[in-house]
């Protein structure tokens, strides 16, 4: 079985306070599948997302990475497969600099300064932040950061990429480019988003998440085209499925 695969079993999750937030979800994501989850807010998918590196531990159930259940005595390799992108980067800058927060992964995994140094180089240009290596945080815009965070996750060569709402926050032009250098990753991808519109250009499967259960799982175009399902779990079609209000055509 590929180590690339992600699968749910019967996954649950109960806060502390008694909050059950994920109840039964149940998945199969395979190699180099780009995979959206989608949902009204509070409907569970960063809670899910958390679980599958280690962020969180289920209440009850199995989150697997091919044929590795994720438990504590598992974790380390598990992240290395499965790197995670947070909402917030501020979340995963934490260093003086750009090069060294992308260099953190590299260097805790043991690897020579010479191995470090290029992964960070390879990151960086991968994402066009070469010229961010030695910025501060607080000297770069919201689509640099964002950038810088991805660098950070891939100087780890991760197998899956998990992304928590990775256009939040950017002006058009920096999603534009977060898209094309998104779209150009031959990465496994589940991504969390309240984008919709990116949701239709990056992913073809879709998994609805409503009050912590799976609504729906399967072809994007079909599940935003099921008006039922999207009132039913407080959703609208993306702009771009959306009619002309004045002709009522398709723009």
């Amino acid at each position: 079985m590929s180590h690339h695969i992600v699968e749910a079993i019967d996954l649950c999750h109960c806060y502390g306070d008694g909050t059950q937030a994920l109840t039964n979800i149940t998945f199969r994501i395979h190699h180099g599948e780009s995979v959206a989850l989608v949902g009204a807010n509070g409907a569970g998918k960063s809670t899910l997302l958390q679980h599958l590196n280690g962020v969180l531990l289920p209440t009850s159930g199995t989150i697997r990475i091919g044929e590795v259940p994720l438990v504590k005595e598992t974790l380390r390799d598990i992240r290395r497969t499965v790197g995670m992108v947070f909402q917030d980067p501020d979340d995963q800058l934490f260093s003086p600099t750009i090069g060294q927060d992308v260099a953190f992964g590299p260097l805790n995994m043991g690897l020579p300064p010479a191995d470090v140094a290029a992964r960070v180089h390879e990151a960086l240009e991968r994402m066009e932040a070469l010229h961010l290596k030695d910025k501060p945080v607080y000297r770069l815009s919201a689509g640099e950061k964002r950038r810088a965070a991805i660098a950070t996750v891939l100087s780890m060569t991760p197998d899956i990429l998990v992304l928590d709402e990775p256009t939040s926050g950017l002006d058009p032009r920096a999603r534009r480019q977060l898209l094309g250098l998104l779209k150009a990753f031959r990465h496994t991808k589940i991504i969390a988003t309240h984008d919709l519109d990116l949701v239709l250009e990056l992913c073809p499967r879709t998994l609805v998440l409503h009050e912590g259960r799976v609504k729906a799982d399967g072809s994007t175009r079909e599940i935003f085209a099921d008006q039922a399902l999207l009132t039913a779990c407080h959703l609208e079609k993306p702009l771009t499925m959306q009619g002309c209000p004045k002709c009522g055509g398709i723009p």
